[in-house]
């Protein structure tokens, strides 16, 4: 979809559609005011007799409306004024967008950046709309032989803004939005794509795409590489499958080399049974979204280098798949990681920290000011927070605060959950330096607390988005998330969120 920005008053479009909204209460917002008083209130009339009560989700197209030059007016509820916040502005963009591609329209102004958004800025409002459209219209059919099609589906959206002197700003959020709607893109792609076409190797060679595209640094370890390094618990869980790991490392350098880099690291396994401790086989082939983490931080890189931000920014990848076979771990197990402290293996199905723990510490080589991995580490996580909130942890709260309201302003929220000592006693071993589980109770922060061992050098935080990574159900499929709070975390350390 293309997209433009343009100052200009509703009644004087003419697109095949203008969309205004309207409140609960029945309040016109300016711009639908504007195109009932041309049209000698006409839309007014509507509203009143109850065609549009303004219902959140709701909407009422209005074909040759009297006095007007556009074809159609698309009315779109807003629901009550004083509780529209964020999440209600982009879910009634996305409203828009999904009616506006079955209209059979081939473009509309869209009238919605004036909507009382507690006091974001014009940027903010462009930018949020942009990645809520593409959202709307993502699809993934590419192994469907017969695709359904829209037979005359939205090809552009020109978003319009009240004053000239927003054109600047509108169009810088313009820009973000287009970049870190790529990223998300690519995220639910790589998250969707069934495990016998994305593995680590289809990964390995989406970074070495991506390095291409941007002329980024593009480092590809394989095992015998893993083996000198002594990644011993990252190769633990290779071992029962076929397919080779691999450990991506790809760096982007947007800011001068003294100024050391944000290092991502993203869980990337790229299918689990559970290994040896085998998962129950009902929704197991929901699994291949265990490298929704990898996928996160690829499509963060992929938005950082489009928007050409001046930060420094690395993503480390460990790739592997968790199989059962003859040469599988075992429960009782012991290895050595990278870093060198040993490892009982209690249970191979928590596998995401045995690839991250080697993961963190190679990260060290980059000398990182911050160290941030994401991964959909536990079913705890998905117990405590649901699929709304990703569960946050960090070595640092002023870190924390900074994540938390990234995601805040992003619509992509996190909840800071506590990394006390008290937990560390969770993963005592009598055999090794710790187990790689902590029991049944709070498991979730016990695996951060592992995380934590290997962390110590750094300002340091952790993403459990094992209930925010993909939805379930008739919806099916991944979200995309946490690349919005990624980015606007990035957006704020390179001084440009506006």
């Amino acid at each position: 979809m293309e997209f433009s920005i343009k100052s200009g008053s509703p009644e004087k479009q003419r697109s095949a559609c203008v969309v205004v909204g309207v409140f609960e209460s029945r309040k016109l917002t300016l711009p639908a005011e504007l195109l009932d008083n041309i049209s000698g209130g006409y839309i007014s009339d509507i509203v009143r007799r109850g065609d549009m009560e303004g219902k959140a989700g709701t909407t009422l197209l209005l074909h040759n409306v009297p006095s007007t030059h556009c074809d159609r007016i698309l009315l779109v509820g807003l629901g009550k004024e004083k509780e529209f916040r964020e999440k209600e502005f982009a879910s009634t963009i996305r409203t828009a967008v999904k009616v506006l591609n079955e209209t059979g329209a081939f473009d509309a102004s869209l009238f919605l950046t004036e909507l009382p958004v507690r006091k974001h800025s014009i940027t903010w409002r462009v930018r949020q709309t942009v990645i809520a459209a593409l959202d709307a219209t993502y699809k993934f059919d590419q192994f469907k032989s017969k695709k359904e099609e829209i037979r005359r589906p939205l090809r552009k959206l020109t978003i319009s803004v009240e004053r000239r002197n927003e054109l600047a700003p509108a169009e810088e959020g313009l820009q973000q939005g287009l970049a870190i709607a790529e990223g998300v893109s690519l995220t639910k792609t790589l998250g969707n794509l069934p495990p016998n076409v994305c593995h680590p190797t289809h990964l390995a060679e989406q970074a070495r795409a991506m390095a291409s595209e941007f002329k980024l640094d593009c480092e590809i370890l394989e095992r015998e590489d893993m083996e000198k390094l002594g990644m011993h618990s990252l190769l633990a869980v290779a071992r029962g499958s076929h397919q080779p790991p691999k450990l991506i490392a790809l760096s982007y350098k947007g800011s001068r080399a003294s100024e050391k880099p944000i290092v991502l690291v993203g869980k990337g396994v790229t299918f689990d049974t559970g290994g040896i401790s085998l998962k129950p086989g009902a929704e197991m082939d929901e699994m291949k979204y265990d490298m929704c983490g990898a996928a996160s931080v690829l499509g963060t890189m992929q938005a950082v280098a489009r928007m050409a931000l001046p930060i420094n920014l690395t993503v480390v990848v460990p790739a592997t798949e968790n199989m059962p076979g003859g040469n599988a771990t075992r429960p009782g197990d012991i290895v050595t990681s990278m870093s060198g402290q040993t490892i009982e293996i209690l249970n191979t199905d928590a596998e995401g920290r045995l690839i991250l723990c080697d993961a963190l510490t190679y990260a060290e080589r980059f000398e990182p000011d911050t160290l941030i991995d994401v991964a959909t580490l536990t079913g705890a996580c998905v117990v405590a927070l649901g699929n709304v909130a990703t569960g946050l942890f960090a070595n640092k709260d002023s870190l924390a605060r900074e994540l938390q309201e990234a995601g805040e302003e992003a619509n992509d929220r996190a909840w800071h959950m506590p990394l006390w000592d008290d937990y560390q006693e969770l993963l005592k071993s009598p055999f090794a330096d710790m187990a790689n589980i902590g029991g049944r109770w709070g498991g979730a922060i016990s695996a951060a607390c592992f995380l934590s061992r290997f962390t110590k050098k750094f300002d340091w935080a952790h993403l459990d988005i094992a209930g925010t990574a993909w939805k379930s159900g008739t919806d099916k499929g991944a979200t995309g998330r946490p690349v919005p709070l990624l980015t606007h975390y990035l957006l704020q350390r390179a001084g440009k969120l506006n």
